[in-house]
């Protein structure tokens, strides 16, 4: 069986994995030139900490990753005001849990299959027609080739999801934010193993510092209007005129700003579908349910996602049409209740007034108290769900 997936990030060479485990015939298509290494930091844990421990990538992922040991909330001044050590998050997930760069995962991932998994870089899928027995695809730049499944593991803006789903506002639900990140070396001052916040009301500023001395930052600010995405140097202009008069360390990070080229920008969004197949085409990952950026566990989510799509596909010997629903009836009602968990944590990164603001503190603070903190991660972070084995 011949599977064409489009996109190379975290769920699209995870999917090929599994597929080439199986002893499918997966071929990756992305449109960036390369893979791709930016990004922001994320928590990985879960039932895609699970998966990962499969693929025997822990061992690199740890190598990699950082064990955080305090999330520190500072005012104007640079002060602490709030925050708990991170170990309120471990204890609960048995320790599951790393720290590291979104791009540093995705590069772990794409080793395991890079010399096992036909991959093509600055290409990307123009046109979709299926029949009875196979997808004709029709590249931007290759030649139109056939395939018996299309998957499309591209993201919140897929073009899979487009041109065989029908538009993104059919299904994106924007929450009223934006996130931009970027990386910079030589940032001073430096606080080893501390993921710093600073927020004011309706905006936020992070900084975690990484090894080789650099430095990430992601700013996260409320903002009603959907467009001002157009390219780098508008979103720069944005970040400027919404924190040139903030406190803490803004100016200094907005002129490192200024000195980065590879910026990450984006709405903060979700994808809501009540199917993501259609016929011999499926979506995975953040092209099917985008939990958004602020749930912080879309890399796992999509790891699992893509982990029981292979499995399915195996599992079912060629009837795709009953591994699709398989697919989807095992994961539809638990991602639909980690996207309603998440709406309950986006008020967290850019509190909308001054009570607010306080109130997210002080919740916080109580973060140190061992039982909340157990039932605050048990409530929304632990997975409920069991992952099956296929082999």
């Amino acid at each position: 069986m011949r599977v064409l997936i489009s996109g190379a990030g975290i769920a699209g060479p995870t999917l090929a994995y599994w597929l080439a485990h199986y002893g499918l015939e997966p071929t990756i298509v992305e449109i960036a030139p390369r893979l791709r290494t930016g990004g922001y930091v994320i928590d990985f844990w879960g039932a895609g900490f699970d998966i990962a421990d499969r693929m025997r990538l822990m061992p690199e992922i740890r190598s990699k990753g950082y064990m955080v040991e305090e999330v520190r909330v500072v005012n104007r001044q640079g002060k602490r005001v709030a925050g708990f050590s991170a170990e309120a998050f471990a204890r609960p997930l048995r320790d599951h849990y790393i720290t590291l760069s979104r791009g540093d995962l995705a590069a772990c991932i794409f080793g395991r299959i890079a010399d096992k998994v036909e991959t093509i870089f600055d290409d990307s899928v123009s046109r979709i027609e299926q029949s009875e027995k196979s997808v004709h695809v029709t590249f931007e730049r290759s030649v139109a080739r056939d395939f018996d499944l299309v998957i499309g593991a591209d993201g919140l803006h897929s073009r899979v999801r487009e041109l065989v789903f029908g538009a993104e506002e059919q299904f994106e639900r924007y929450l009223g934010y934006k996130a931009v990140a970027f990386e910079t070396a030589g940032y001073r001052p430096r606080d080893e193993l501390v993921y710093v916040l600073y927020s004011e009301v309706g905006q936020q500023v992070a900084r975690f510092s990484m090894r080789d001395d650099r430095t990430m930052f992601l700013f996260t600010f409320a903002d009603v209007s959907v467009d001002g995405l157009e390219d780098a140097l508008s979103m720069k202009a944005l970040l400027r005129k919404r924190f040139a008069g903030s406190g803490w360390e803004c100016p200094e990070i907005l002129h490192a700003l200024d000195d980065s080229e590879d910026i990450y920008f984006d709405r903060v969004s979700q994808i809501h579908m009540e199917s993501w197949t259609r016929g011999r085409v499926a979506l995975v990952g953040d092209a099917a349910f985008c939990v958004s950026l602020l749930a912080g566990q879309g890399s796992g989510l999509a790891m699992l996602a893509a982990y029981i799509l292979a499995g399915e596909i195996h599992r079912a010997d060629g009837d795709y049409a009953s591994a699709f629903q398989r697919y989807q009836e095992r994961l539809g009602p638990f991602l639909l209740g980690k996207q309603k968990a998440a709406l309950r944590f986006a008020g967290t990164f850019a509190p909308k007034s001054r009570f607010s603001l306080f109130f997210r503190n002080q919740v916080m603070n109580l973060m140190k108290i061992s039982w909340v903190a157990e039932r605050a991660v048990s409530r929304d972070l632990v997975d409920k769900i069991e992952v099956p084995e296929y082999s």
